[in-house]
């Protein structure tokens, strides 16, 4: 590697880790010092790990955060995408390009149990997390406790303000729970305000209903209502028909039970 390299390494490094020294400084000891190479490429290495460790710490704590499955976590990489087929099943393998989020699009999963939506959405969370932006996971009653715990204690702005936040937002099993009148109007708030959002921006749902079934989950407020249809409108909608693969590793073993005679 050239010595320039070794500079470059040691200046991005450096900026990474905050770090007050630059290449060129670097530069100016290695020929004050007269460093040899094998001694540039040591000190270049370290700034190097370090940057690296800085970097994974922080994907780290993002991933804990998020409240995304750590112990087994589900990855595109993990995702059986042979499973998919169909006129846009490219469009689904392409989800790991993460266009969505840098577009500032919705997606929504829907489809029987067992299919793979709630694992794509964690996917992709995790894959925004391991690209520095922020992701954050619940399931659609956890939202709607989290409003109502908000209220009882006068917390309903903090609340959403959290979950406005982050880059990615991830509303698993849509249409299980019901909102009331004050949890509907602190939900659309919250739809409202992530539409107004600038920069990488994405909102993640899962159901087994389809979105114009939703509307059975809110309060009957048709002002509010009209924001699901713009949350839709600008959303990627993927069906994923078929059978559930749960279980497919499964072995089935069969005995018989019974006296035995000598």
């Amino acid at each position: 590697m050239a010595n320039d390299d070794y500079f470059s390494r040691i200046d991005n490094a450096a900026k990474a880790l905050k770090v007050d020294i630059s290449g060129g400084e670097m530069a100016k000891l290695a020929l004050s010092h007269q460093f040899t190479e094998d001694q540039l490429k040591a000190v270049s290495d370290v700034f190097s790990y370090l940057s690296d460790k800085k970097h994974e710490t922080i994907i780290n704590t993002m991933l804990r955060l998020s409240r995304l499955p750590m112990k087994v976590p589900k990855t595109f990489d993990n995702y059986d995408f042979s499973i998919i087929h169909g006129q846009n099943a490219d469009r689904l393998r392409s989800l790991p390009n993460l266009s969505e989020v840098y577009a500032g699009r919705n997606i929504i999963f829907i489809g029987p149990p067992g299919v793979g939506k709630t694992h794509l959405a964690e996917a992709y969370g995790n894959a925004c997390c391991r690209n520095g932006m922020k992701a954050y996971f619940l399931k659609a009653n956890e939202l709607n406790d989290k409003f109502t715990n908000a209220r009882r204690v006068g917390r309903e702005s903090s609340v959403v303000n959290g979950l406005v936040k982050p880059t990615c937002l991830i509303i698993d099993e849509m249409g299980r729970c019901k909102f009331d009148a004050e949890n509907t109007e602190l939900f659309f708030d919250m739809i409202d305000r992530r539409y107004q959002k600038e920069g990488p921006n994405t909102m993640i749902f899962t159901s087994n209903k389809q979105p114009a079934q939703w509307k059975e989950c809110f309060s009957n407020n048709e002002a509010l209502l009209c924001a699901l249809d713009r949350l839709c409108d600008n959303a990627e909608i993927f069906t994923i028909k078929g059978i559930s693969y749960r279980g497919k590793g499964r072995e089935t073993l069969s005995a018989e039970a019974g006296t035995i005679t000598a």
